[in-house]
């Protein structure tokens, strides 16, 4: 990763939140499209993107930062870090809002299911995504931060995706 400015960093973590969040999306559609038979909604806001993956890629992306170099302890950083975010998400919307956004034990390919907040291949998607992050994902994206037409897109999104999470994902638990 490369040295930013207090700007140039703000875009990166948007930016890194944004196609994470977006490719939870597309994965989780495509995935309970083979599961359910159907296409299904995922998630609660309005826009193309899961947040539980945008915050997964942002926490990847921090522990995985020193380990660049050793794409084993990458692979396992992001099945560790992503699996336990996943657990204490789902733990935690079921506890405290009596809220079940997902349900492994209801799925199939679920082996190794706790609960069903997290199992084998949910833990094991993070874990491969979190290469494609770190590997292709960041580096196309420092390319394209110093570039100023893309930091306005990058604005504009950021703005949608921070507003649906708040009005679909706080408020409307207030």
């Amino acid at each position: 990763m490369k040295k930013y400015n207090t700007k140039e960093k703000i875009l990166f973590i948007i930016s890194i939140m944004i196609i994470s969040g977006i490719f939870g999306y597309i994965y989780e559609i495509l995935f309970y499209r083979i599961d359910l038979g159907y296409f299904t909604k995922r998630g609660k806001g309005f826009g193309p993107w899961l947040p539980l993956y945008a915050f997964g890629g942002l926490l990847i992306t921090l522990f995985t930062y020193k380990h660049q170099k050793k794409p084993i302890k990458v692979f396992l950083i992001a099945m560790i870090t992503c699996g336990i975010l996943e657990y204490i998400t789902g733990y935690l919307l079921l506890n405290i809002s009596n809220e079940r956004l997902w349900d492994y034990n209801t799925e199939i390919w679920n082996f190794g299911n706790i609960q069903g907040f997290i199992c084998l291949r949910s833990v094991l998607f993070f874990g491969i995504s979190g290469m494609l992050l770190v590997y292709v994902i960041i580096p196309l994206i420092s390319s394209f931060i110093k570039q100023n037409k893309y930091q306005t897109a990058i604005t504009i999104i950021g703005i949608m995706f921070s507003a649906d999470f708040i009005i679909n994902y706080i408020m409307l638990k207030l």
